[in-house]
């Protein structure tokens, strides 16, 4: 590995070097640079490129030459695996190095960071052997004709990824659109992208042809509108806010392309009197505090059934207590918020809580020693929360646990189901029957008996329903979207 563990606290990060086209730093076309805060130590540690509307044309343009005339478009699936395989032994090859960067751009603890540059490598493996093994088929038809179906790519595909787990995300969105051939462009986060920065270098190392891979960091308000509503673009791949999703589909629309939405979530997970409280804690409390609680999937929820909440939150209680927040390198239990804005959000949420007269059950702790400036806020559990409270229905983002008391299976089913919201689930109970029927009746794209998540799940399908976004990500289901379906019928008599 490039970098060990011990050499972690050394290590500089190096600004970014600009807007990645064609294998190419090259500066954003305005000159201008954006602000990189340390969210840990609320200070400025590096610069990124301030892509525009000019960059973004680049950045399509060279996409649009990789995959009609250039070297990309001319690769087999059997190439492109074995290069996508290439990558995520280069991710693993700089580990360290990558965690680092990760861990000081999002404030994760080292742990966690660490985690998520081994999903980034899994997701190129995993693409790297499906790129030459997902195809059409035949179809019997009418005597005197030959009918058969093919997988084409789009064409340039458009990418905007989060701030929470850029390197995830870089991994989940590229790989299965490069494994089925596509050309790409990606407008990361501007709060968090350095990893993409530096994984773009090692995909030009691994030997990704010119073109196949951009990357143009900048506003959202400016790089990433420009590159919803090029028309240049024939898919796009988006991650966040569910009122930004409305405008990426929009844009979609008026471009007459199709796009993935993944829009966030307000998860539930349904526990009933009869669980394995020792199996089911460590879940219960893990499922939102990871990434202090900035993920689309987190467990934000607890529905409790009456007859056991006594003995199920006060073990809840007794855990969220003891959890501490601190720099990634104290490796605690959660790092700080990504930024300012999103502190001064979850803050208004538990104002708001406080003001609505809902009891706040537990409360965990910032270590000693962590910086003034960082945006750290402490673990918060709420409950019983009202069903229509705002805390029950929004998703807030960060380390907040609504407890919500339920009667019996239906009334279980009722409260995970109410919310505008239908990304995952988890439902824990001892009587195998009962949680095969809920979770068949709860609306959301994953549902765990048992379990919450399952690490990076890059094999199985993820996406949501109602606002949780539309589409498939991860697993093979992710490369339908990445291409279209072309139906060849031969007429031979």
């Amino acid at each position: 590995m490039q970098n060990t563990t011990a050499d972690q606290a050394s290590l500089q990060i190096a600004p970014a070097k600009g807007i990645f086209i064609d294998n190419e730093w090259r500066p954003a076309s305005s000159g201008a640079a954006i602000d990189v805060y340390a969210p840990a130590e609320g200070t400025v540690f590096a610069r990124i490129a301030a892509g525009n509307v000019a960059d973004i044309d680049r950045a399509v343009a060279a996409a649009r030459q990789a995959f009609e005339s250039g070297n990309w478009g001319r690769l087999t699936g059997v190439e492109r695996g074995r290069l996508l395989a290439r990558l995520g032994q280069l991710v693993l090859d700089h580990i360290d190095e990558l965690t680092l960067i990760e861990a000081r751009d999002t404030s994760k603890p080292m742990k966690q960071a660490r985690a998520d540059i081994l999903a980034c490598a899994r997701y190129f493996e995993f693409y790297g052997g499906a790129a030459d093994k997902f195809h059409g088929e035949t179809i019997p038809f009418l005597n005197g004709y030959f009918v058969a179906t093919e997988r084409e790519p789009h064409g340039v595909t458009g990418h905007i990824i989060p701030w929470n787990y850029p390197a995830q995300m870089f991994g989940r969105s590229l790989a299965p659109a490069l494994a089925m051939g596509n050309a790409t462009v990606m407008k990361p986060a501007e709060d968090a992208c350095l990893t993409p920065l530096r994984l773009c270098e090692l995909a030009a190392e691994a030997g990704f042809p010119e073109g196949a891979i951009n990357v143009v960091p900048g506003l959202g308000t400016e790089a990433g509108a420009a590159l919803i509503a090029h028309k240049g673009v024939d898919f796009l791949s988006f991650t966040g806010s569910p009122e930004v999703g409305v405008l990426v589909q929009s844009e979609a629309a008026r471009n007459h392309i199709g796009c993935t939405l993944e829009l966030g979530g307000k998860s539930p997970q349904i526990v009933f009197a009869d669980v394995d409280l020792d199996a089911a804690l460590p879940s219960l409390v893990n499922a939102i505090v990871q990434n202090a609680g900035q993920t689309c999937s987190a467990g934000a929820r607890l529905l409790v059934e009456k007859g056991g909440y006594d003995r199920i939150v006060t073990a809840v209680v007794e855990r969220f207590a003891r959890l501490r927040a601190g720099t990634p390198e104290m490796d605690l239990d959660l790092g700080a918020l990504i930024s300012r804005r999103q502190h001064e959000r979850v803050e208004r949420f538990t104002t708001r809580a406080a003001a609505d007269a809902i009891p706040l059950l537990a409360e965990g702790g910032i270590a000693e020693g962590v910086p003034s400036a960082g945006y750290f806020v402490t673990p918060k559990l709420f409950g019983p929360v009202p069903r229509s409270n705002i805390l029950a229905r929004e998703e807030v983002f960060g380390p907040v646990l609504s407890v919500i008391p339920f009667a019996d299976e239906a009334d279980a089913i009722v409260a995970a189901n109410g919310t505008d919201f239908g990304l995952i689930a988890g439902v824990w109970s001892q009587d195998g029957k009962r949680a095969l029927r809920v979770a068949r009746k709860i609306k959301g794209g994953q549902v765990y008996i048992n379990a919450y998540g399952a690490g990076g799940g890059i094999e199985l399908p993820f996406g949501g329903v109602k606002k949780s976004g539309h589409g498939r990500e991860k697993g093979m289901a992710a490369l339908h979207d990445f291409t279209t379906l072309k139906t060849l019928v031969v007429k031979h008599d």
